[in-house]
C-alpha cells in the first residue's frame, strides 16, 4: 500500500512539475516570439521617446522626441549640456544615443551601460521586457539602483 501511495505521489508530482515547466516554457517562448524591444518607447515621465533597435548582437537606444525640445534659456534646441566633455556638450538631445550594444543576458533581458543626460555620465544598466509593451530600464551605481518602466508606443 505504501509503495502505491509513493508511486501515485510521484506521478502527481511529475504531472504538476510538467505543467509548471510547460507554463514557464510557454511564457518564455511567447516573450521571445511576440515581444521585441525594437520600436519607440515613451519614458515613465512622458518627457521623451526612445527608439530601440537591434544593433549587432545587442540592442541600442536613442532619443527621437522630447516633450520640451527647445531650451527655454537659449530658445534653441536642447543639447547634451551636462556632458563633462566639451566636444559632446553641444550635441543635440534629439538623436542622442542612450545605450549602445546592450548584450542579451537571458530571453528578453539585456545588460550594458546607459547614458544619463541629467548628469552626463554612464551607468551599469539592465533592461528587461516585462510585457509585450513594457520595458523596465534600470541604472546602477555600485549597489544603488534606480529605474523606470517605459511603454511601447510604436514598432514591433
Amino acid at each position: 500500500m505504501t509503495s502505491r501511495v509513493i508511486s501515485l505521489s510521484n506521478t502527481v508530482a511529475g504531472v504538476l512539475l510538467s505543467l509548471v515547466a510547460l507554463t514557464f516554457t510557454g511564457s518564455d517562448a511567447t516573450a521571445q516570439e511576440g515581444a521585441s524591444p525594437a520600436g519607440v518607447w515613451l519614458t515613465e515621465k512622458g518627457d521623451a521617446r526612445i527608439q530601440v533597435t537591434h544593433c549587432g548582437s545587442g540592442i541600442c537606444g536613442k532619443v527621437v522626441w522630447l516633450r520640451d525640445p527647445i531650451d527655454a534659456a537659449t530658445g534653441k534646441p536642447q543639447t547634451d549640456d551636462k556632458n563633462p566633455n566639451p566636444s559632446l556638450a553641444a550635441r543635440p538631445m534629439i538623436g542622442l544615443p542612450l545605450f549602445n550594444d546592450m548584450r542579451s543576458t537571458a530571453p528578453s533581458q539585456w545588460a550594458g551601460r546607459i547614458y544619463n543626460a541629467d548628469d552626463g555620465r554612464f551607468y551599469a544598466s539592465n533592461i528587461a521586457m516585462t510585457g509585450p509593451t513594457t520595458l523596465r530600464v534600470e541604472g546602477c551605481v555600485g549597489a544603488l539602483c534606480g529605474g523606470e518602466t517605459w511603454k511601447k508606443i510604436s514598432g514591433r
